[in-house]
């Protein structure tokens, strides 16, 4: 999606949180100051033409694990419970609020780190990007810059949905999605509400 496209939405989303678009911009210029290259070449050659699965973190994951097929897009800490279950994902999209040092190990072993810059994320992009050894791809939800995409899609899960669309899955699959969840904060519910709304736009009923 151009950003020319994907700004509507998110002045949409800017005002119904509340969120700071400076901020935001802060926090992309960052996270492009952090990444040693840019890798977009090889989250390309992944999705490229492939069928890819992308991974929500509500508690259905666990059940949906069976039907996980292709290229495996992981939501943040939905890569462990992947893990977990013996599937390392090819990628994890995450704004790093999840973060733990298995995601080091899985960056080690060749799963590339989607990390996502917002404003309120500055402290972890200083703590975690620089310890990535592996590779990584930066995105905003701001307008993009040099090393740092903007695919569309606002939460972790949705931007890799996004992501896959953008480049050139043959067909993406959701697992682990609950947008119905009762048992979240008026933030996250939110943020469901506009997954719901942000996916549609794909053709993907959830």
């Amino acid at each position: 999606m151009k950003f020319c496209d994907w700004e509507p939405y998110y002045s949409e989303i800017l005002a119904y949180f509340g969120f700071d678009r400076q901020a935001d911009e802060e926090a992309a210029r960052l996270l492009a100051s952090l990444l040693p290259a840019d890798n977009l070449i090889s989250l390309v050659s992944l999705t490229d033409g492939n069928e890819v699965t992308v991974c929500g973190n509500a508690p259905c994951l666990k059940d949906d694990i069976p039907k996980i097929d292709g290229i495996v897009f992981a939501a943040d800490a939905a890569a462990e419970v992947l893990e977990d279950a013996g599937i390392r994902p090819d990628a994890i999209f995450t704004d790093l609020d999840g973060a733990t040092d298995r995601f080091l190990e899985m960056n080690r072993e060749g799963t590339i780190i989607v990390v996502h810059a917002h404003g309120d994320n500055m402290p972890l992009l200083r703590h975690w990007v620089p310890q990535f050894t592996g590779k990584i791809v930066g995105t905003t939800q701001a307008a993009p810059l040099p090393r740092v995409y903007n695919f569309g899609g606002f939460s972790d899960g949705d931007r890799a949905v996004f992501a896959a669309h953008e480049l050139g899955a043959e067909k993406v699959t959701l697992a682990g999605f609950d947008l119905d969840d009762p048992d979240v904060d008026p933030e996250k519910r939110g943020k469901l509400v506009w997954a719901r709304k942000l996916l549609a736009l794909l053709g993907h009923s959830v």
